[in-house]
């Protein structure tokens, strides 16, 4: 096995060398251009302005703060190019959009697809494997969809209804995920639910299984 301590970033190249995670800025993703809520010709302004404030005020609701630097734990893809398993860190801002995580993911020059690992505050982690047009996802904390964005998109592109703090824990998407990469059902369920331990710790045990450890410490050895 190859060992893997590139970091991946991701811009408009497809270079998998160039996919660089210190170098990614989202600030640009929330640029408005406000000349679209122009209403100086709108005689009804202010009824209009009065329900958009109701509107942002719904939406501000239902928002999530971003999961910080310092509470991501990881962000890690893993892939096989040319028959050897890559494991290689990924842009941190990744752990809050796993629209674009599944973006990136595609842009690898993986043989049969890639996937990747998220974990977050040592409470919860996902993992979301990309095959063409397929994708998998797997949340450990079904709970963790109440509090943070990554989790509340698994929670959304499953279908599932978003819980309420005080529901049980459960785990939710594909057991089988990783199935052919050495994690039965079985295991996957006994490692996911282990509630108790640090979510990172349980990816760890992931990466056992898949007799990539090596590879997953040296990527994950500066988080």
């Amino acid at each position: 096995m190859a060992d893997s301590e590139d970091e991946i970033e991701y811009d408009d190249g497809f270079d998998a060398d160039d996919i660089v995670a210190d170098d990614y800025d989202d600030d640009t993703d929330d640029e408005i251009d406000n000349s679209l809520f122009d209403d100086s010709d709108d005689d009804d302004s202010d009824d209009n302005d009065d329900i958009d404030d109701d509107d942002d005020d719904d939406d501000d609701t239902d928002d999530y703060d971003d999961a910080t630097d310092d509470e991501i734990d990881f962000v890690v893809a893993v892939y096989r190019e040319d028959g050897e398993p890559q494991v290689a860190e990924m842009a941190l801002p990744l752990a809050n959009d796993l629209d674009e995580l599944i973006v990136q993911l595609r842009r690898l020059p993986a043989d049969a697809g890639a996937c990747a690992f998220v974990s977050i505050s040592g409470e919860f982690f996902v993992v979301v494997r990309v095959r063409g047009k397929n994708v998998q996802v797997l949340l450990n904390d079904s709970v963790a969809a109440s509090d943070w964005p990554i989790a509340r998109d698994v929670a959304d592109l499953i279908g599932l209804d978003i819980p309420e703090d005080d529901d049980e824990s459960e785990i939710v998407g594909d057991l089988d995920i990783l199935s052919d990469q050495g994690v039965s059902e079985f295991d996957m369920e006994a490692i996911a639910g282990g509630y108790d331990e640090d979510s990172g710790d349980l990816v760890r045990q992931i990466a056992d299984q898949m007799k990539i450890r090596t590879q997953f410490d040296a990527a994950t050895r500066d988080r």
